[in-house]
């Protein structure tokens, strides 16, 4: 058994485990490797046969990023992810451009592409795709890529238009995206193949224009309908307040709705360079408001960005999405293993009552749940008594639960409100609960606590005096 590390540039190298911890230490890592693993499942359910459309910047490629990168895009093919790859090549043009004693000219935030930049560009794109394809044919042992047979198609799937003259700037070869072969990216991307994309576009004509990576990744994007775009960038992501630096009190915002990224942008100055914040947020702006479910801002400096945000909840660059990621809902059968992963810890340490998967299976319609991102943080039942304290109808919020991971967000009162709403629609006066731990919650929220002998008979009969659980009542009229 052995274990990989990753070395500077990419490369790795494998420890045997044997050597290098003891036993004790060995059955920690499976402890901690198999819940991960299993966490990890879901994701890799709910990605299979999606499609992604991954940006990656030239600077990526020239801070010697590629080898990583490409281990982590074939693993992500591997389970069952689409991928369209779009190389940006900025600093190989650069460089091309001082070798030949030539500088670089921008204008708006585009590159003046004249002749000698144009010869630059396709010298750049050349090479790079070269590398890109040696990158992704690798297949050493006791390596990510052992194995791998990824295989990657390019070719001219783009047409491209002139930017022309734009406030008397002539932008020469500086192109605009006119038309992307979409059929032809999804035949590549149906025979299993990974479709590689070079910032160049081709007019009828014949015609060559440099075309930014940023733009053609959008267009490809949103012409295809993709589920992800991913810019691997020189920036971290969009802080919390981006007028200020990010900071420990000015994080990274990891989820913004469109609507908030769009307020940002009204904020922001014009874009001029990649590191402006507004540079790849209005990109991923574009994406979302032409379908394309998802858009992410992550940097490469980290290593194995992708992974971490791809496939850990929570991410660690900057989404933008075009809905609203957590949903609070009635369940379905098909929540009730989420329901019965959620409870049973809680169920383990005696907070609450066990129930059995055919009992949960029959309520399942009483439950409310609490959905983010297609991962279920909160759940509670709701059940009614016809013939309560003064024959009034009474209903009992029951199996009350909040992931830790969720605790102190709100979630318990978003379910607690709900579960008011459902009970006084259909008829209740009162909703009480039993608890052994979180009197105090409920009592906070207009709960007021009650002798056992207030409950209905048909659940007084339910009651395990043993467990001394407390009933707390609201008043719903």
């Amino acid at each position: 058994m052995f274990f990989l590390f990753r070395q500077q540039g990419g490369q790795r190298r494998s420890l045997h485990l044997a050597a290098i911890m003891p036993s004790s230490m060995s059955t920690v890592f499976n402890f901690t490797f198999v819940p991960w693993f299993r966490s990890v499942a879901p994701y890799i359910h709910k990605f299979r046969q999606q499609t992604f459309v991954v940006g990656i910047t030239g600077e990526a490629i020239a801070a010697g990023k590629l080898q990583a990168i490409v281990q982590d895009l074939a693993m992500i093919q591997a389970m069952g992810v689409k991928i369209v790859l779009v190389h940006g090549f900025r600093p190989q043009v650069n460089e091309q451009l001082r070798l030949k004693n030539h500088e670089p000219q921008y204008a708006a935030g585009m590159r003046i592409t004249d002749s000698i930049a144009l010869d630059c560009a396709q010298e750049a794109a050349g090479q790079l795709r070269y590398e890109i394809e040696a990158a992704f044919s690798q297949g050493l042992p006791n390596t990510p890529m052992a194995g791998a047979r990824v295989r990657v198609m390019s070719g001219n799937f783009l047409t491209a238009r002139p930017v022309g003259i734009v406030d008397g700037v002539d932008f020469q070869h500086t192109g605009l995206v006119r038309k992307v072969d979409v059929e032809g990216i999804r035949r590549a991307l149906e025979s299993d193949a990974m479709a590689l994309i070079s910032p160049f576009g081709f007019s009828p004509t014949g015609e060559a224009f440099n075309l930014s990576m940023e733009e053609v990744a959008t267009r490809v994007a949103s012409e295809l309908q993709a589920h992800k775009l991913i810019f691997l960038t020189e920036v971290p992501g969009v802080a919390t307040d981006p007028l200020l630096p990010i900071s420990d009190d000015n994080p990274i915002d990891t989820e913004i709705s469109l609507a908030t990224a769009r307020r940002m942008l009204a904020q922001l100055p014009p874009a001029e360079k990649p590191t402006d914040t507004s540079f790849y947020l209005r990109h991923c702006v574009r994406a979302c408001e032409h379908g394309v479910e998802r858009s992410h801002i992550l940097p490469f400096a980290v290593d194995g960005a992708l992974l971490l945000e791809i496939y850990v909840h929570d991410g660690i660059g900057t989404m933008v999405i075009d809905e609203k990621l957590e949903e609070l809902r009635e369940a379905t059968i098909d929540d009730v293993g989420s329901i019965i992963q959620l409870i049973e810890p809680f169920e383990n340490d005696g907070t609450l009552v066990k129930r059995d998967r055919t009992e949960i299976e029959q309520d399942i319609a009483n439950y409310t749940v609490i959905e983010h991102d297609g991962v279920i943080f909160g759940c509670a039942a709701l059940h009614l008594y016809p013939h309560g304290a003064g024959g009034e109808m009474t209903a009992e919020m029951a199996a009350v639960t909040v992931s830790p991971k969720s605790q102190g967000t709100g979630d318990g009162e978003k379910l607690l409100k709900r579960i008011e709403q459902r009970a006084r629609a259909q008829g209740a006066k009162t909703l009480f609960v039993l608890t052994t731990r979180t009197m105090h919650w409920f009592i906070k929220r207009g709960f007021e606590p009650v002798s056992p002998d207030w409950l209905p008979q048909e659940r007084k009969a339910k009651y395990n005096w043993s467990r001394k659980s407390q009933v707390l009542v609201k008043n719903l009229k």
